[in-house]
């Protein structure tokens, strides 16, 4: 491994982990697509794999608290065809294109950005969630698979039900930890993880854990509103870098 390429790490994922500190996702959104850019797209996942399995083990575990929401009673529904649908996913990861998926669902990210500024106390019902769970879960573990990003499905998803911080952050954390737990055998099983990239997530664990904390203690500075509205800047950031592939 080289100094730059260690560098270039470094940067991506310690701005990714900033993020995922403060909003609890945040992390492949940003890391990823800068990644792939200088490394291609199936180095940049496997990089990926243990950071964003080892954070939201921290997350899941600072936010336990949250899991007694009544209203998380979706999630179990949801993770189980996130499971089913990485799978499938990991196959499109090595012989599928990613940028007409990747212009559409930027297109639907915008959508529900502009459906909220519109109408502000739009929220997806406890039944809507319930019923929608096991779609939702599939669509997000087909995208994550054959990415390594969900947010545009999960996450959307999941801050469409107006959660307060602790219990936002439980949910994607847990739905991220299920897609990463099964993506491992599966990007195995495809070859795709290599010993010396395995190595660079290794390394990618420092900038992880350094970073962290400091998304963590910006978002202690926020109110409700204020996170709320920091998670939108952050879907329709994301909505416009899909569309435009940048």
């Amino acid at each position: 491994m080289d100094l730059i390429t260690l560098a270039i790490i470094f940067a991506a994922v310690g701005a990714g982990a900033i993020a995922k500190g403060a909003t609890g996702m945040g992390m492949p959104l940003i890391a990823i697509p800068f990644l792939a850019a200088t490394f291609g797209l199936q180095h940049a996942v496997a990089v990926m794999l243990l950071p964003i399995l080892t954070s939201n083990a921290s997350q899941l575990y600072r936010f336990r608290h949250a899991r007694a929401d009544a209203r998380l009673g979706f999630l179990p529904p949801m993770l189980a065809l996130c499971a089913v649908g990485v799978v499938g996913g990991t196959w499109f990861l090595t012989a599928t294109p990613e940028r007409g998926l990747a212009a559409t669902l930027g297109i639907l990210l915008l959508s529900y950005l502009a459906l909220r500024l519109l109408n502000p106390h739009f929220a997806v019902s406890g039944e809507a969630a319930r019923r929608w769970s096991m779609p939702v879960g599939l669509g997000t573990g087909l995208l994550h698979g054959a990415t390594g990003i969900s947010a545009p499905i999960g996450v959307t998803f999941i801050h469409a039900m107006r959660f307060g911080r602790d219990a936002h952050i439980y949910a994607v954390s847990a739905m991220f930890m299920v897609l990463a737990t099964v993506q491992a055998p599966s990007l195995w099983i495809a070859g795709i993880l290599r010993p010396e990239w395995l190595l660079q997530g290794l390394f990618a664990l420092i900038p992880t854990f350094l970073f962290m904390p400091v998304g963590q203690w910006l978002s202690g500075k926020l109110s409700p509103a204020a996170f709320d509205r920091m998670t939108l800047i952050f879907l329709g950031v994301v909505g416009l870098k899909l569309l435009l592939g940048i």
